[in-house]
Parts: C-alpha cells; structure tokens; sequence
C-alpha cells in the first residue's frame, strides 16, 4: 500500500551531506511506490512560538507565515520524517522553532509513523543521541507516533563527505521499507 511521505529537512545548506542523507531516503521510498515531499525550511519563512496561547483554542496560529501549509502537510502525512543536522549535540534552530510551532495542530497529527535522519561532525555516534532523545521528546507529546528508524550520517563535516559513507545506504534501505 502506498503511503504518503513527507520529509521535513532542516539543513540550511542545499545539496549538503545532510541534505544528500534525505535525497537518498526520497529516491528509496519514491522507487518503494510512495509518494514522497521534502520540505526545506530554510526555503520557508517561518517565526518562532511566541507563547501567547491563542492556539490553544482557535487550533491555529495567529502567525501569517508559511508554517500553516506545513501543519497541513504533517496532518495529511502517513510518515514523517525529521531531519537535522546536530549542532553542539543537539538539533539545529531551524528544526527546534519547526517542532514548536506545530503546537496549534499537534494533536492531529495522530498515529504517525517516525523516521530520524541525521548528520554530524562527531564520530561517534553515542554523541548525537541527545538529538535522537530531542525527536522523541517530540513524539512522546504526539497520540500514536511510533519511532521507525534513525538514520546516523557521522564524521561528516565538509560537502561531499557523505559520499561512500554507509549512512547513504542505510538511508535509501529505510526509505524502501516504509
């Protein structure tokens, strides 16, 4: 059965190692029969969560920014794809105000499956999972989501070092069995 994909990737820099990791998450799953969208947020304008509360109950943000057609993308997705490139051993800015603002719509997006992608500089993978415990602190606020897979891109840090890494395979692997 086909699914419906969306890729939130929160890299700043295009055609990254970062970015590679989800292009190559894309070609598995498009190749599996799904139907996949990458989101790049540094394509998006979006503000960060003022904490005024009227979501709350209008169950929208009073913000007129792109993140409204985004909380639409994540209500209709079957799977969701997080993905960052860590930062001091966390994830990046642009994904942590992303995660708060889907506050005015959390709660639908119900029984969700997870997938994680992320690149760093480290190699030791033991030190990016600050960053795996940030998404799933995520998920824990969601009703159903179910973590599928972490995708570990290490010891990348110039352009290109991805290139023959095996997070490249172990990425287009995941994106097949969604």
């Amino acid at each position: 059965m086909s699914k419906k994909i969306l890729i939130i990737s929160s890299s700043p820099r295009k055609g990254g190692n970062f970015d590679l990791l989800c292009d190559e998450f894309m070609k598995g799953s498009r190749g599996a029969g799904h139907e996949v969208e990458k989101v790049r947020l540094a394509e998006k304008r979006i503000g960060y969560c003022r904490g005024c509360g009227v979501c709350h109950d209008a169950h929208a943000c009073l913000q007129k920014d792109d993140m409204a057609e985004l909380l639409d993308k994540l209500v209709a997705a079957d799977v969701i794809v997080l993905a960052t490139p860590v930062y001091f051993y966390t994830l990046c800015g642009q994904m942590k105000t992303f995660n708060d603002r889907t506050v005015s719509r959390y709660q639908e997006m119900r029984a969700k499956e997870f997938y994680f992608i992320l690149a760093a500089a480290e190699d030791n993978r033991a030190g990016m999972e600050r960053t795996v415990e940030c998404f799933r602190g995520f998920l824990d606020c969601l009703e159903g989501a179910v973590e599928k897979g972490v995708v570990y891109g290490s010891g990348v840090w110039k352009m290109g070092d991805i290139k023959g890494n095996p997070a490249m395979k172990q990425a287009r692997i995941m994106g097949i069995g969604v």
